[in-house]
């Protein structure tokens, strides 16, 4: 049992900042207030008592390539089965994939990186390595697997069925690249079998301005509209939203995940995120490919930030962009933690350098500032 006394709390999900002390029993939070003072106490000197961050999208095995193919186009980069990254993965060996995943992982933990969430490449041998490389280092890995059999105009459906079902089995769900590589039969597919195992389906739409357009032009919908129609519980991206898109997503059961540096590292526009809050709708942030950025909230919130100042002209409210990379997740049951007596203890300890907590943390802090990362993973 330990208690840190004299911390500034962001308390509960809306992250209230409160002066208290926190207490902490086999990894549980047992007490929050300014007296209590059980077990080894651990004076933090007003630093900042935050929930741990959760990076909501990465490719992490793109850890091998870091910084190749800059200035490519997005489908250059990143287009199955021939962007750069798919021809690097292909030809990479095994354990060399697993050495760049684990150091990547031990950056995330180091930067009070809890939980992430994967798009995993490679089908049932690309969850198996993310699961190998991980199984010694206190993070967790929510793993969304793919298969190149659902690619093309024409697949093989059966096959298909066979292998979400297949990955489903360890896996935590399905995520495929997006629309322009899959029918809406296989999206459906990809949905149906997910919802009967009660896991995750995600896919990313419409990140680029031409493929909504090719998905307008083809189809008659967005790639919002077709993501929300066939019932994704997970849309990543969303950067060119157009028409009543974010209206849809509003009236959906749909989570969105928005990655801004990946978006303008890719030169693709910038996500929407003062509509979105506008609207209710609750993001979480992610840094998307190892390959483009590192996987570091403190510079994904500190770009977000200062971009969507720059780009619409107002100010993003910082406690709603804290909670894209923390209790945000908490609303969509990633078995993500808040700061909140009887919850599991997974927290930073920041040092302050301003009186907002949120902007200390946002506009300030590096990792080095993190004094502490308290952290209950159960494998």
């Amino acid at each position: 049992m330990f208690t840190f006394t004299d911390g500034i709390i962001l308390r509960g999900l809306n992250l209230e900042p409160v002066k208290a002390n926190v207490t902490v029993d086999d990894g549980i939070i047992t007490d929050i207030s300014k007296d209590t003072k059980e077990g080894k106490l651990i004076d933090v000197d007003g630093a900042i008592i935050v929930p741990s961050f959760f990076n909501g999208h990465t490719h992490i095995g793109d850890s091998i390539i870091k910084d190749e193919g800059y200035g490519l186009s997005l489908g250059e980069m990143v287009k199955p089965p021939n962007g750069v990254k798919h021809r690097a993965l292909a030809s990479a060996k095994d354990s060399d994939i697993i050495e760049s995943m684990k150091s990547s992982m031990l950056d995330m933990l180091e930067s009070g990186i809890t939980h992430f969430i994967d798009y995993r490449e490679g089908g049932i041998k690309g969850v198996k390595l993310l699961k190998e490389a991980s199984k010694d280092i206190p993070i967790k890995p929510i793993i969304l697997g793919r298969d190149d059999s659902f690619y093309g105009d024409d697949p093989d459906l059966a096959k298909v069925k066979s292998q979400i079902r297949k990955l489903l089995k360890i896996a935590d769900g399905i995520a495929p690249s997006g629309f322009g590589e899959i029918t809406d039969e296989v999206a459906n597919l990809i949905v149906e079998e997910c919802n009967k195992a009660g896991k995750i389906s995600s896919i990313h739409v419409a990140e680029s301005e031409s493929t909504q357009i090719e998905s307008l032009e083809r189809f008659g919908k967005t790639e919002i509209e077709r993501g929300v129609q066939s019932n994704f519980n997970q849309l990543v991206h969303c950067t060119n939203a157009k028409n009543n898109d974010l209206e849809l997503i509003k009236n959906s059961n749909a989570n969105v995940v928005v990655c801004p540096r990946a978006n303008a590292t890719l030169n693709v526009g910038i996500a929407p995120l003062n509509e979105m809050l506008d609207l209710g709708i609750k993001p979480i942030l992610g840094t998307d490919n190892l390959m483009l950025n590192s996987p570091d909230m403190f510079r994904e919130l500190e770009f977000a930030l200062k971009i969507m100042s720059v780009n619409y002209n107002s100010y993003l409210n910082p406690c709603e962009l804290l909670k894209m990379a923390t209790t945000n997740a908490c609303l969509f049951d990633f078995d993500k933690s808040y700061i909140e007596i009887g919850q599991v203890a997974e927290f930073n300890v920041i040092k302050h350098f301003s009186k907002n907590p949120y902007l200390s943390i946002i506009n300030r802090s590096q990792t080095k500032n993190i004094l502490y990362t308290i952290n209950k993973i159960i494998k």
